[in-house]
């Protein structure tokens, strides 16, 4: 196999590939259940007290030690 020949069904790989993946339907979105997760995140977010160490602070102490 030449190195033309190697290019050329490389390439044919690839836009079979990428042919496969353009041709695969739409993944169906339950908007409700996308909605209740995204609202249970909201209501479980966590905010530090006014004053806390950032992350960044905390790891640079944890490294610290």
């Amino acid at each position: 196999m030449t190195v033309e020949e190697l290019k050329a069904l490389i390439a044919e790989v690839v836009d079979d590939r990428m042919m496969r993946y353009w041709r695969q339907p739409e993944p169906v979105i339950d908007k409700v259940a996308l909605k209740k997760t995204l609202e249970s995140i909201d209501s479980h977010m966590w905010t530090p007290p006014p004053g806390a160490p950032s992350v960044v602070e905390m790891l640079r102490e944890d490294r610290d030690r």
